[in-house]
């Protein structure tokens, strides 16, 4: 990941730093929270190493495929597949299944990252994609896209009531529980999404239409900047720092490990 700039603090951990996370603080309780309400089995899904290219060379040919885990029994054995794999990032699947893999509806969410707004220093998305630095972003585009999510909160609570926020590593999630929203067809989504964006907010259309079904697991590790997806209530976004909040840094950086 040589060719990407990160806010400070912010690296691509090492695979014995991902493996001490998942041993010694990911915090299975809190994942178990955030599914409490859910109808059905989970399906998890791991990328090894396709953005940061660090992997266990056992699974070389497997880096940057998009590995399901929907066979296991508790959390903890989705916790030993993870550490099998050593990913640098881990999701789950938004769908809603029956016993028969039937798909019954799925979880409504926007996902807002950094590297869409436009820099005034950096450039579009477009400007960084063409200096092959898609991926990267600066404490500017952080501090933009906290704000974005804010105002799109805002503009979400006016239609709905079950609204919850997420540090995804990078930039931000907002999922939608509101239960009549679990069985909207792909057109409403899109319609949505269209509307959101109009309304000129940079989201990413292919999570809210439903497109791409999948999102990152909160509490989890983000592997490419070494930071926790972190579960955070919207009245603290506006002071949310994640390159000082603790509880979005791992122990491995805050007992000395190497900076950026």
């Amino acid at each position: 990941m040589a060719e990407y700039y990160l806010p400070r603090g912010m690296r691509p951990s090492t695979l014995e730093e991902r493996r001490k996370f998942y041993t010694e603080e990911f915090n299975i309780a809190g994942v178990r929270d955030w599914f409490r309400n859910w109808i059905g089995k989970v399906v998890f899904a791991v990328i090894i190493g396709r953005h940061t290219r660090i992997y266990p060379p056992e699974y070389e040919e497997d880096a940057s495929a998009t590995i399901l885990i929907d066979s296991y029994r508790s959390l903890e054995d989705v916790r030993g597949w993870i550490l099998e794999f050593l990913p640098e990032s881990v999701y789950y699947d938004r769908n809603i299944y029956d016993e028969d893999g039937n798909v019954l509806g799925q979880e409504l969410a926007f996902d807002l990252d950094p590297e869409n707004l436009t820099c005034p220093i950096h450039g579009s998305l477009e400007d960084k994609m063409r200096r092959g630095q898609g991926l990267s972003f600066c404490e500017i585009e952080l501090e933009m896209v906290r704000d974005e999510t804010i105002r799109l909160y805002e503009e979400l609570s006016k239609n709905f009531s079950n609204l919850r926020v997420v540090y995804s590593g990078r930039g931000f999630h907002i999922h939608i529980l509101d239960l009549e929203t679990f069985s909207w067809s792909h057109e409403e989504r899109s319609k949505l999404a269209r509307n959101m964006r109009e309304m000129g907010f940079m989201i990413d259309e292919w999570v809210t239409s439903g497109s791409m079904r999948l999102i990152r697991l909160p509490h989890s590790l983000h592997g490419m900047v070494s930071r926790i997806v972190t579960p955070i209530n919207a009245s603290e976004l506006e002071s949310f720092n994640p390159i000082e909040d603790r509880r979005c840094i791992p122990k491995f950086l805050r007992e000395g490990g190497r900076d950026a």
